[in-house]
């Protein structure tokens, strides 16, 4: 692993680092936030996973999260939406590069190097345990959009591997909405049962559960109706009897803007579940 970028931060320090990544076949940049509480000694870790178009710079750069988790005592970590590479692998903003929805491929050309879901639970948790002061006893999840989708199906897959989840504006049944078929169909093939186990809403009704969520969903996101869709989640855990907070923000869109007003509630919200 190289340290890329280094910068002092709310008493502790925001690196950008890379590495060769088995999962996904090359080079992997990520970034992470160690708080001050670091320098003492291991410290819960938080991932954060991004959304369509994202990189691990656009929450590090505009997501507002260090100030919350250095009071906290909180490891932070950014890893990238997909592997990098030829840009023909790249063909549109949702599929491809920058949209690698946070599981591994099946079908060609994408089998092989899109493997989010090894690299996120797998291959990235190793190398961080071996390189920063992490207690990955003591994990939570949280992300935004696609990331969101991320953040709550891999919580749903992995049972008792995170004890806090959460989501901005997330994709919560992407078998339903264009954005999910088109990726699921690209990486997963047309077979729509395998899909299942990547929707978030789907896992829920097939028995996954988690002992409660949070949800931030801003009213004006212009995604809102056609491609989030949270009133399926809101159902999906009253049936279940899984505790949702969905709070539904007036005026707030899909932006960054939406999130880093909503940033400190979401760290507090881990930190109140990995810190006591």
């Amino acid at each position: 692993m190289d340290v890329v970028s280094e910068w002092a931060a709310h008493g502790g320090r925001q690196l950008v680092c890379k590495h060769q990544s088995t999962a996904t076949g090359g080079e992997m940049t990520f970034a992470v936030f160690l708080p001050p509480a670091a320098k003492e000694g291991p410290c819960p870790v938080l991932w954060y996973l991004s959304g369509l178009t994202c990189t691990h710079a656009n929450v590090m750069e505009k997501g507002e999260y260090r100030r919350a988790a250095a009071q906290a005592g909180l490891i932070v970590v950014c890893p990238d939406t997909s592997p990098r590479g030829d840009a023909a692998d790249d063909p549109a903003y949702d599929l491809g590069q920058g949209a690698g929805f946070y599981l591994d491929a099946t079908q060609s050309p994408w089998a092989g190097r899109y493997n989010m879901k090894t690299y996120v639970t797998e291959e990235l948790p190793a190398l961080v345990a071996s390189e920063f002061p992490a207690d990955m006893d003591r994990q939570g999840i949280f992300g935004h959009s696609m990331g969101g989708h991320g953040a709550l199906t891999l919580a749903l897959g992995l049972p008792g591997r995170f004890q806090s989840v959460s989501a901005f504006a997330p994709i919560v049944a992407p078998s339903q909405v264009p954005w999910g078929e088109k990726a699921f169909g690209a990486y997963l093939g047309p077979d729509n049962t395998a899909w299942r186990r990547h929707d978030a809403v789907a896992m829920i009704e097939d028995g996954a559960r988690l002992d409660e969520i949070l949800v931030d969903q801003g009213e004006a996101d212009t995604f809102l109706v056609r491609e989030l869709r949270p009133e399926l989640l809101e159902r999906a855990c009253i049936d279940a009897g899984i505790p949702l907070t969905l709070r539904r923000q007036p005026g707030y869109d899909h932006s960054y803007f939406f999130i880093s007003t909503f940033m400190a509630d979401h760290v507090r919200f881990h930190a109140d579940r990995l810190t006591k």
